[in-house]
This record gives C-alpha cells, structure tokens and sequence, in this order.
C-alpha cells in the first residue's frame, strides 16, 4: 500500500516587498535567488514539479516564499495568486501557502487571499521575546506577531509560525519561551533555523568586530533537539530545521559562520535516538562491562537511518559498550519505538 505524501513546490519571491533590514538577513543569499519570477516561470514550475512527483495519493502546495508575500503590490499578488487557480480547479494542486510579516496582516489583506484559496500563512515571527526582536531589529513586536496570529485563525486559516536560535540576546530560555508561545497561539507547523552569519548583513558586520557570537553546530543542535520535543508533544508540526542548503551555503561563498550543516534535521534526530539508548542500555560515557554482549535493535522503517545515527554515529556509541550491534527495521513498529535483543 503507498503511503500518502506531501509535497510544496517553492516558489521563491526574495526581498520583494520588506521594508526592513534585519540584521541577519541577506535573503538573495540564503536562498540561493535573486529575481522573482514572472507568471509565466510560476506556471512552468509548478508543472515541472507536478512531472517529477511520484504518482498515488499525495497532497500539494504551492508556497510563496523568501519574501514579504502580502506587501506586493496588490495586483502583482494577485496575478501569482491567479497561477496557482487552474491547478486547484484541476484537484493536481490542494492548497497555496505563503510566507509574510506579521504587520502585514489585516482583515483585507485575509479577505483577499481567502479569495484565491490561500490554505496557510507562515509568519516569520522569529523570536517571540521583545528583546531579541529589537536586537534583530525586526521592525515588529511581540504584540503584533500575536494579532496577526488571531486574525489569520479566525479567519479559517492554518498558521504557521517560523523561529529562529541564536538570535542577538536569544538564549535557551527564550527560544523555549518562544516555542511555548508559538504553541499557545495555535500554530500548526513551525520552522526552526539557526541563525547565521551571511555576507553583506549587519551580523557579519558585528561578527568581524567581536560583538556578535553564534552558536556552536552542537549548540544549535542542542537547542533544536529540545524544542523538536516540545513541539511533537504539543502536536506542531516542524516542517524544516535548518535552512535549506542552498549553492551559496554549501560552497561556503556567501555563509561565514554559525551552524549550518546540510543534515542538519539528521543531526538532531540522532541525537534524539542516542537518549532513548542511553536510557534503554543505561549507559555512560565509559565502557559498561557488556563488551561480550551482541545487540539487534529493532526499528520502524523511516527511523531506522535516524536511530544508527548520521554518519553511523549512534552505532559507533553503542559499540563502545558491545560486541556487536545491529539495527533491523521492523514494519510493525511506529515512530520512535524500538525493541531490543540480547545476545551472549
């Protein structure tokens, strides 16, 4: 049986609208884009994409991202808005998402895009701790970030809410506040990105004077790891953590510092199954005692690479303390339960 699958096709409209300068932002950048496209291009991706999907059972979207989506001039939203309509009268597409500013929101603004069948609206919240707003200088406040969240809910619309770690301020506390508000608010999906220094940005420029320190790699896994957790529980769904590893990040051309890694999701994972092994084996961080002991760890299928860890690394832990060690995914098994077999 083929399991339903959801995919958005990006449609990226960078820096287009947004008056302000944050200080971490670059976005041509970071998305690896530096024109938005005509209404033509938008039509041709998203026919592109709909070729390259797997056919069976699947949900679609269409997400305007990377820039200030409900700033564009009205007719110019409109006309992408438009693009996207045959699709969703053909059933191909399900829904349109997009990305915006919190003080870009009203009740006209939802109105029209409630017009053209908009199913989801991300709001680049980021922090939701005043202090680190200033610092970042997001031009927004906390109190803005939680209107906007009202009114797009009670207009029937599924909110997302994306944050950002190690902000100018941010410590672990906050991004946890922060977490903890977004789920308050009633988000039903967040993004997590670790901030980084990019080129031609205030950061970099308070980076090279000293004044500004990023997270460690490990930091920054840390923190995601913790608020991953809190999220599921909560039952927010993080569509991404980390962001997406564009030309300019990978070759390192325009990323300078901060934690980015191309897995960076993966990183977290293994380090959320490493503590649900420590605490199975209980284990430490010297030999246990049990080096003549063979283990077979039994795995749901999407978990299994999460569970060995990146690069092996959950595995090579655990052969520290045994003999042998062999994970086998196993379909009767679900999210992150595993069972265990001891051999001598």
């Amino acid at each position: 049986m083929q399991r339903f699958k959801h995919y958005t096709i990006p449609v990226f409209t960078p820096e287009m609208a947004c008056p302000f300068q944050c200080v971490f932002c670059n976005q041509q950048k970071i998305s690896g884009h530096t024109q938005s496209p005509d209404f033509q291009e938008v039509t041709h991706t998203i026919q592109t994409y709909l070729n390259s999907f797997k056919a069976g059972e699947r949900h679609v979207e269409v997400g305007f991202f990377g820039g200030t989506f409900t700033g564009i001039p009205t007719d110019i939203q409109e006309n992408y808005l438009k693009t996207v309509q045959p699709f969703l009268d053909s059933g191909e597409v399900q829904g349109i998402r997009l990305s915006t500013r919190p003080d870009y929101i009203n009740e006209e603004v939802l109105a029209r895009l409630k017009k053209y069948r908009v199913s989801t609206i991300e709001l680049g919240a980021q922090s939701l701790d005043d202090a680190v707003l200033r610092a970042a200088r997001r031009g927004h406040t906390v109190k803005q970030v939680e209107e906007a969240a009202r009114l797009i809910r009670a207009a029937g619309f599924d909110l997302g809410l994306q944050m950002m770690i190690g902000l100018p301020g941010d410590t672990l506390e906050k991004a946890m506040a922060t977490a903890q508000k977004i789920i308050d608010l009633g988000a039903s999906n967040t993004r997590i990105y670790p901030t980084l220094v990019i080129k031609e940005t205030v950061l970099y420029k308070w980076y090279r004077q000293g004044k500004y320190k990023p997270l460690l790699l490990e930091e920054a896994v840390a923190w995601a790891k913790q608020l991953l957790l809190k999220f599921e529980k909560a039952g927010v769904r993080v569509i991404r953590l980390g962001l997406h590893p564009s030309r300019g990040l990978l070759d390192g051309s325009e990323w300078v510092a901060g934690p980015f890694h191309p897995s960076f999701r993966e990183l977290v994972l293994t380090e959320i199954w490493y503590d649900l092994l420590v605490t199975e084996f209980r284990i430490n961080n010297g030999t246990s005692g049990r080096l003549h002991q063979k283990i077979e760890i039994f795995v749901s299928p999407p978990e299994i690479n999460y569970a060995i860890g990146y690069g092996g690394k959950n595995k090579k832990r655990l052969l520290e303390h045994f003999r042998e060690v062999k994970f086998t995914p196993h379909a009767v098994l679900s999210g992150r339960n595993f069972k265990v077999k001891r051999y001598v």
